[in-house]
C-alpha cells in the first residue's frame, strides 16, 4: 500500500500510474479524507497537551494543598472529548484505507503502456529452432505418452484440470525434488512446507485481497482461502516481524500447490 504522504506529496504521479494501470480511484475522496483526518488528529493532540498541562496543574494545587475540583472537571471534559475525537479519527482512518490499499504500484517509466502488442523485446539469446513439420504441442505429446490424462481429470474434477500418471507424475515429482534440492543444496536456501489455507490478513499481506478476492478459493464456514501460490504463506512467515540487519538474508523455499478461480481477464486456459 503506497504511504498517504508519498501520495499526498506525488499526487499527480500517482494519478498518471493509475490511469496507466487503468485502476479507477477516486482521488477527491482521498484528498478529503486525508484533510479531514488531519484536522481531527491536530485537534486531538491540542486536547491531549491541554490534558498534560491540565494534569501538571492539579498536581501542584494538591501539592499546595489548594482547591483542584476544578481542574478534575477540566480533566473529565477533556477526556470525554478526546475520546470521541479518537473514535472519529479511527472511523476516517478506516475510510481512507478501504481506497488506499486498491491503489496499485506505480508502474516504472520504462514499461510500455498499452496491451500485448505494445511489449518491447529487451533481449533474445540462442537461435529460434526452424521445424520442416508441423509441431505438436506438449498437451498432445504428453497425451500421447500417456503422461496425462485430461479427460479422466474432467470426469473427477472438472475441464481444465490434469491428471498426471506413469512417468507424467514422476517427472513431476523428479522436477518439484529438483527444484528444492537445487536452492537448498546450491543456494543457501531453508526448505519450508507452509499450510495450503491461510488467514485473510495473510492474502491482505501479499496482495491478493481486496482486489483480487473473486479469484480466490475461500472457505464457506471459516475466514480462510487456499493458498492461490507458495508466496503467500512464505512471504507471512515473517508478518509483522522486523530483523537486525545481522540475520539478513533470509531465504526460503517450498513447493505447494496452487489454487485460484482464473476467473479474471486471462482465465484458465492462458
Amino acid at each position: 500500500m503506497l504511504d498517504i504522504k508519498f501520495i499526498r506529496e506525488n499526487i499527480d504521479v500517482v494519478k498518471d500510474g493509475c490511469k496507466k494501470k487503468k485502476c479507477n480511484i477516486d482521488f477527491d475522496a482521498i484528498e478529503a479524507l486525508d484533510a479531514e483526518r488531519r484536522t481531527l488528529i491536530q485537534k486531538a493532540e491540542e486536547m491531549k497537551a491541554a490534558q498534560n498541562q491540565a494534569n501538571e496543574e492539579m498536581a501542584r494545587l494538591k501539592k499546595e494543598k489548594l482547591d483542584f475540583s476544578d481542574k478534575i472537571k477540566e480533566l473529565r471534559e477533556l477526556s470525554g472529548k478526546i475520546k470521541v475525537l479518537d473514535v472519529e479519527v479511527l472511523s476516517v482512518s478506516e475510510k481512507l484505507n478501504e481506497i488506499l490499499i486498491r491503489i496499485p504500484n506505480i508502474p516504472h517509466d520504462t514499461v510500455p503502456v498499452g496491451g500485448e502488442e505494445n511489449n518491447k523485446i529487451v533481449r533474445e539469446w540462442g537461435i529460434k529452432r526452424a521445424f520442416n513439420f508441423t509441431p505438436k504441442d506438449h498437451l498432445e505429446i504428453a497425451e500421447q505418452l500417456s503422461m496425462i490424462d485430461m479427460p479422466r481429470a474432467a470426469k473427477i474434477t472438472g475441464r481444465g484440470f490434469v491428471l498426471y500418471k506413469g512417468i507424467g507424475a514422476k517427472l513431476e515429482r523428479a522436477l518439484i525434488n529438483f527444484m528444492i534440492d537445487t536452492h537448498v543444496e546450491k543456494h543457501g536456501y531453508t526448505e519450508v512446507f507452509p499450510p495450503f489455507l491461510v488467514n485473510r490478513d495473510s492474502m491482505f499481506g501479499t496482495g491478493q485481497i481486496p482486489k483480487l478476492e473473486e479469484d480466490m478459493y475461500a472457505l464457506k464456514d471459516d475466514d480462510f482461502f487456499l493458498i492461490p501460490t507458495a508466496e503467500v504463506p512464505v512471504t507471512n512467515i515473517h508478518r509483522d516481524e522486523t530483523f537486525e540487519e545481522s540475520e539478513l538474508p533470509v531465504k526460503y523455499v517450498a513447493y505447494t500447490p496452487c489454487f485460484r478461480r482464473e476467473a479474471g481477464s486471462y482465465g484458465k486456459d492462458t
